[in-house]
């Protein structure tokens, strides 16, 4: 007996930023297989996470809920165990449900609705004890930003392991009678940028585009992120330094790119492509040197704007882009209605399954986003940690940063695009700025 309902392959990076993908118009990284779903699918150019750290963005993709609602609103906070996610839903209609790689929930005993689920304890088993601690070396740490290349084997890696105990699962371990939703998360191009020596080398990096960087950088918003910047050695970073952290975290682009090709291949083989929705997005961004800041903790486009491409069965060569306004949040409804389900209840997404079926659609007028301070990764001492969080609404044209106890920060996208411009002391703002303040405080306690 076959199954009608179509399956779910949602594949997931870690700290891919927007704009780094041949699909997305980036000249010098090279994304064979991302642009692959892209040449049959539609690319979203303006999707946004809600929160720019791992673990509140992962709950809101799952729940649907911001995180002030979930309760995993820094790093260290697990999804709370009574979370409903999309696996719950989709389970409770018949639906095969898988986890396979980085979901960050914190506490990895929890589950979170997802029947099968492979993590790093699992990778971790796979190496012997002097083969972890050679691992460890090599990489030297999740927040390394200094560039160079690895000459250990794709074995040694944890990604190359959750590619192929994704296509393990498609192969051996999906039920023929059933649909699946499964979750294959990777664990780059998140730091540190230590690639493998054959991706690293795919890139120069004395010729490698930099960002475009301010000559007053961070010096007119929110001074955390001046601070944060120079207590890390992001702000002083040269051109040498920062040519070659690029190469790293391109290669480690690269390296993402090829386990998610491995995946595609086993798919198409299989002939699953028929009747699998594909997925491709990442948790949040990447800061790349832009406002001589890396990884994210912070609401400029390179942190909070995310990759995010949808193929559905039966398309070949769509190769389609649109600029609505997205949110992660709307992702488990969209999935949900795609799938025929009944849509989720108590959360804040909606769905664009119109956009994607050529029906009618009401567009976002804005999109929102929340950071709370992390302990012991935003400033050293913690001063920030317990104050309200930054709060952002981003329409097609303003981007507000609002903080209530703090220096807050309006851009005049159109205008101002790289966000270069606090335009939050100008008088001619002021009613723009009372809109969006208000749009800011509204999402705190409504469901739609």
């Amino acid at each position: 007996m076959t199954h009608q309902r179509p399956n779910i392959l949602f594949l997931c990076s870690d700290q891919h930023q927007a704009a780094a993908s041949g699909c997305y118009g980036h000249a010098e990284v090279q994304t064979p297989n991302i642009d692959r779903i892209a040449a049959s699918g539609i690319r979203f150019t303006r999707a946004y996470c809600q929160s720019p750290v791992c673990v509140p963005a992962r709950g809101s993709i799952i729940t649907a809920q911001y995180p002030h609602a979930h309760g995993a609103r820094i790093l260290q906070d697990a999804l709370p165990a009574d979370a409903r996610t999309i696996a719950h839903h989709f389970a409770e209609h018949g639906y095969q449900t898988g986890a396979i790689g980085k979901m960050h929930f914190v506490d990895e005993t929890q589950k979170h609705g997802f029947d099968y689920r492979l993590e790093m304890a699992d990778f971790k088993k796979t190496l012997t004890d002097e083969e972890w601690r050679e691992l460890r070396r090599d990489q030297g740490g999740n927040g390394g930003t200094s560039g160079r290349p690895s000459n250990l084997s794709a074995r040694y890696f944890q990604d190359a392991y959750y590619a192929d105990e994704t296509v393990r699962y498609l192969r051996e371990k999906r039920s023929p009678d059933k649909p699946f939703v499964l979750w294959s998360s990777y664990f780059m191009p998140h730091t540190p940028l230590v690639p493998m020596r054959d991706y690293f080398d795919r890139y120069d990096p004395d010729t490698l585009a930099l960002p475009k960087r301010s000559p007053n950088a961070l010096e007119t918003g929110f001074e955390g992120h001046l601070i944060r910047a120079k207590q890390r050695g992001w702000y002083a970073q040269t051109d040498a330094e920062l040519g070659r952290a690029l190469a790293g975290y391109y290669g480690n682009i690269s390296q993402m790119d090829a386990c998610i090709g491995h995946v595609l291949d086993a798919l198409y083989d299989l002939g699953l492509d028929e009747n699998t929705i594909i997925v491709y997005t990442s948790d949040h961004g990447e800061m790349a040197g832009a406002h001589r800041m890396w990884t994210k903790h912070n609401m400029y486009e390179q942190s909070v704007r995310v990759p995010l491409i949808i193929r559905l069965p039966g398309d070949v060569d769509r190769n389609a882009a649109c600029d609505h306004l997205i949110e992660h949040v709307d992702l488990y409804p969209t999935l949900a209605e795609l799938c025929g389900l009944p849509l989720p209840e108590n959360i804040h997404g909606r769905s664009f399954a119109p956009l994607l079926c050529n029906r009618p659609y009401q567009p976002r007028e804005y999109a929102y986003s929340e950071y709370d301070f992390c302990r012991g990764v935003f400033t050293r001492d913690n001063r920030y940690v317990g104050k309200p969080p930054i709060l952002m609404v981003r329409t097609d044209r303003w981007k507000l940063n609002y903080l209530s106890w703090g220096r807050s920060e309006l851009f005049d996208l159109q205008n101002d695009p790289h966000e270069f411009r606090n335009a939050i002391d100008d008088p001619a703002n002021d009613s723009i700025t009372r809109e969006l303040t208000a749009i800011a405080q509204f999402p705190q306690n409504s469901f739609r």
